[in-house]
This record gives C-alpha cells, sequence and structure tokens, in this order.
C-alpha cells in the first residue's frame, strides 16, 4: 500500500422492491403498488425510497432483506427473491455504496397491515415521485422482470391465496401486463399447462354459478411453458 494513500471503502446494504396487487385509486381494476419510506436523514432527506439499510456483520443478504421489512413496514413475505447487485460508483452521493436489491411479493390481505403515516406510504408501481439515490430505475427493472417472469412461471402465485378462482388469476396477469386478457383464451391455456388442479371448493354468495376454486399443481414444472404460451428463448 502506498505511504499515505486514503483508504477506499465501499459499504454494502440491502433493499426491497414490494409488489402487491390493490384496488386502483379511482376504484377500478386491481394494479400493481409499491410501499416506499420517506428518508429521514441525508443524503435525500425528505424524498422517497425503497426500504433498506446497511447490511450487518453476523447476517444473510435474505435475512438483512427480512429485518429491514420488518422493521419499516412490519410485512413479512413468504416470496423474497434476490433480483439484482446495483453498485455504480455515482450513484450514492459520499460513500461508495452498493445495493444488493431483492423483491417481494405479498397477498392484498397483507399489504393491508402496513401502517400508512407520514414516512411510509403505498404508491401505483408505475406512477412514482422521484426517488431517492437510483430507486427510480431499480423499481423499472424490478417490474421488467416481474412483466417477463409472470409469463412462464407461477409468480402470480404469490400475490394469491393458496386458491384462488380462474377470474383472480386472470386478474393477477393482467394487472401485472397492463392488458386485457380474453377470458376463454386464458382457461384454455391454463388448462394446458396441467399446473392447475380443480378442488372441489367454489365461491358461494354470486348472482351466477358460483365459480370453482384452483390450486397450483406443486409437481407440475410450469417453468418452460407458462399460461400466456412458451416462453421466448
Amino acid at each position: 500500500m502506498v505511504q499515505g494513500a486514503q483508504r477506499e471503502t465501499i459499504d454494502l446494504a440491502v433493499s426491497t422492491v414490494i409488489f402487491a396487487l390493490r384496488p386502483a385509486p379511482d376504484g377500478g381494476s386491481p394494479t400493481l403498488w409499491i410501499p416506499l419510506v420517506r428518508r429521514i436523514r441525508q443524503p435525500y432527506e425528505g424524498q422517497w425510497a425503497l426500504p433498506g439499510g446497511r447490511l450487518r456483520y453476523s447476517e444473510s443478504l435474505a435475512e438483512a432483506a427480512r429485518r429491514n421489512l420488518k422493521e419499516t413496514t412490519d410485512l413479512e413475505p413468504k416470496y423474497l427473491e434476490q433480483l439484482y447487485a446495483f453498485g455504480d460508483p455515482e450513484r450514492s452521493p459520499g460513500d461508495r455504496v452498493v445495493s444488493i436489491v431483492y423483491w417481494a411479493l405479498v397477498h392484498a390481505e397483507q399489504a393491508d397491515r402496513v401502517a400508512e403515516g407520514e414516512n411510509v406510504r403505498w404508491f401505483v408501481a408505475d406512477e412514482l415521485p422521484d426517488l431517492a439515490f437510483d430507486h427510480n430505475g431499480i423499481i423499472d427493472y424490478a417490474l421488467w422482470r416481474l412483466r417477463n417472469k409472470v409469463e412462464y412461471s407461477r409468480i402470480a402465485h404469490a400475490l394469491l391465496g393458496e386458491t384462488f378462482t380462474l377470474s383472480q388469476l386472470r386478474s393477477v396477469h393482467e394487472a401485472i401486463l397492463r392488458r386485457s386478457i380474453d377470458p376463454a383464451n386464458f382457461r384454455r391455456q391454463m388448462e394446458a399447462t396441467g399446473g392447475l388442479v380443480a378442488t372441489e371448493a367454489v365461491v358461494t354468495g354470486g348472482r351466477h354459478r358460483p365459480p370453482r376454486l384452483y390450486r397450483y399443481d406443486e409437481d407440475v414444472d410450469m417453468a418452460d411453458n407458462g399460461p400466456l404460451g412458451p416462453r421466448a428463448s
């Protein structure tokens, strides 16, 4: 080491993009929402940001993600997956910070447990304000990954309960992809995958024929031939 040279360090942080399906602001069809936290210190004091924080010496990356989510939003998602590492040297003023970003999906019932206030708030995923650091770009990347993955995997399951109607499942796909899907075609394509199992239960209380509840077949791999057609190579 050259005498007098400044010792450079890199901080490691963990952040999480959380998706939930909630009613649109106008009360319309469900849409994707993201909870954000307001920064209470510099840099970017007062701006909204993804929940996260520094990695502690004794914890794993996933443990850090879960701890930060619990502390900031009180959420404990079942679906938590590492998304990407963001380490542009200019992404944070001052110290160099590399962020390991996770993404999580939660049911609407779980999302309702988030106590919104001055420093925690839900935002429509495609209508975000100017966020701290590079968090707008991070969320754009997470949305891109989600919209690609939902077409060839069972990731929509994470936004639903253990059982669901085909209409509910189609609504998840429509909300993520931001386009309408023909109900008859969706039913045929879902049945063709062999990945759904019809249960004996139905949803009662409606005026029409009660829709049947389905569940995913854990023994069937849907990774290569999803409900909206074969995965693009």
